[in-house]
């Protein structure tokens, strides 16, 4: 990979305005992968000078030539889907297996829903046909920070820049610089499409430096950031000033409710959704809510899932889970466990420490808790690892206030073969989105959650929206 010290800036890879060198740490054996430079302030400002020169030019564009390139770009995308998949494993750790499967499939799967979406989305509308001289047009919002984490790279990047292209913003990407190589992979990829100068821009940084001077920089005009809460709330302060739209998708933590009619793989299922990735997914079901009756023997088959589950390098093919993506993270489960075995609740599986014959690498060994009240730290606070809270519940009503009873609401998880039951608890769960019965959401379903999950929706027509501007206008006559 020859950019790996370069950004792309108004259609060139060019050189950092001063060097600031950063290594990217390879999380399978703690060495040093790649080496990046961390944007400064000239090259932000140069970088968001591209975008708002780009922008008149593209906003005008017509439907047809930006659904041309766009489909262009998936081709791309597709083809470099191997290159892709190898700086993912080798960046964050996911095992190879699942960089090319569902690591670089999210992104084709976006591209392609928002290809779909675009065909058809309407910028010109008549308001309604009792007031035929009333036009609601949609127009790009305009120069927009796009500001993306770690864990799933292209999943985020996707969500962010290909609705932003469709519908005529011009854009500046900052993606994480723990996991930045798929980001110059994908900035490769929209060079060799084609895209006019300046429309798509990567400044790679850290939060402090570039993050921080898009989100506070007067000329763009949104910043939409996926990342923690509390750096959500920080760049939401930081954007006030200049009242640009911001749009989070922040932390979860999601309750599995698993009732005493669930079918019997639902425990199962909801232990490998917890661990998938390593448990580094914003939407895991990371609590699951037991109904009593069935609540040992699901706690038994918690552990043995949980035990079965294997751990190694990423670069290894196969089906286990690789590490976590760093030191810092490895750090914080650690605590995290630690936490869970001092406040009582019962550990059935994993712990503290290295699994069997890792001594080098992030990794971390597969970790359930029983008997956790949803109070303690382990069972409110996100923490982003491999680490699963079992809670016993005894009814309905009882289940529904422990789910909800969080900071979070982004994606709860119900299991019943009653629809009724099922229906009832997706009405009253406070979350953006409720997966029942294993059944994934369908392509273009708007991602995002309430209260402190984050503001705005990505994917689909929701996620054309996000980046649009809504004017009316009265006394139109064509």
């Amino acid at each position: 990979m020859t950019n790996t010290r370069n950004f792309y800036i108004n259609g060139q890879w060019v050189a950092p305005s001063t060097p600031n060198d950063f290594d990217v740490i390879n999380p399978s054996n703690e060495e040093v992968c790649a080496t990046i430079s961390l944007g400064s302030q000239a090259d932000t400002d140069a970088a968001v000078a591209a975008a708002k020169a780009a922008f008149p030019a593209w906003a005008a564009v017509s439907h047809t030539d930006k659904l041309d390139l766009l489909q262009k770009l998936l081709e791309e995308y597709k083809k470099r889907a191997g290159d892709m998949a190898e700086a993912i494993s080798l960046e964050m750790g996911a095992p190879i297996a699942l960089a090319k499967t569902s690591q670089v499939g999210t992104g084709t799967w976006h591209i392609s829903n928002f290809i779909a979406a675009f065909k058809d989305f309407k910028f010109d509308r008549m308001l309604s046909d009792s007031a035929p001289n009333d036009r609601i047009l949609m127009e790009p919002i305009g120069v927009c920070g796009m500001i993306t984490p770690w864990n799933w790279p292209m999943n985020q990047v996707t969500l962010k820049c290909i609705p932003a292209m469709a519908v005529g913003c011009t854009m500046v990407l900052k993606p994480s610089e723990i996991s930045p190589l798929s980001s110059i992979v994908f900035s490769e990829i929209v060079d060799a499409v084609g895209f006019p100068a300046g429309v798509y821009n990567m400044v790679n940084g850290d939060g402090v430096g570039v993050g921080s001077q898009l989100s506070v920089h007067p000329d763009v005009d949104m910043i939409s950031f996926t990342g923690s809460t509390r750096a959500g709330t920080l760049i939401t302060k930081a954007a006030a000033p200049t009242v640009k739209r911001v749009a989070l998708e922040l932390g979860g933590k999601g309750a599995n409710i698993i009732y005493a009619d669930a079918d019997d793989k639902a425990v199962k299922r909801g232990v490998l959704h917890c661990m998938n990735n390593s448990g580094q997914s914003c939407n895991a079901p990371t609590r699951m809510l037991v109904e009593r009756s069935i609540y040992d023997a699901a706690v038994e088959t918690a552990a043995e899932v949980a035990n079965a589950i294997t751990v190694g390098p990423a670069n290894v093919d196969g089906r286990h889970i690789g590490p976590v993506v760093s030191e810092l993270q490895y750090g914080k489960i650690q605590d995290m466990i630690q936490v869970g075995i001092d406040e009582g609740a019962r550990l059935v599986a994993g712990g503290l420490g290295r699994p069997d014959g890792l001594n080098r690498g992030y990794f971390v060994r597969p970790t359930v808790f029983a008997d956790v009240t949803n109070d303690m730290a382990i069972a409110q606070q996100e923490i982003f690892g491999p680490v699963l809270s079992i809670i016993p519940f005894d009814t309905e009503e009882e289940a529904l206030e422990i789910a909800n009873d969080t900071d979070y609401g982004l994606t709860n998880y119900v299991q019943t073969q009653d629809h009724a039951k099922a229906n009832r608890a997706a009405r009253a769960l406070r979350s953006g989105m409720v997966e029942m019965n294993g059944t994934s959401r369908g392509a273009g379903s708007p991602f995002g959650g309430y209260k402190q999950s984050g503001t705005g929706r990505e994917g689909g027509v929701w996620g054309l929206d996000e980046f649009l501007e809504v004017k009316a206008v009265s006394g139109w006559v064509e």
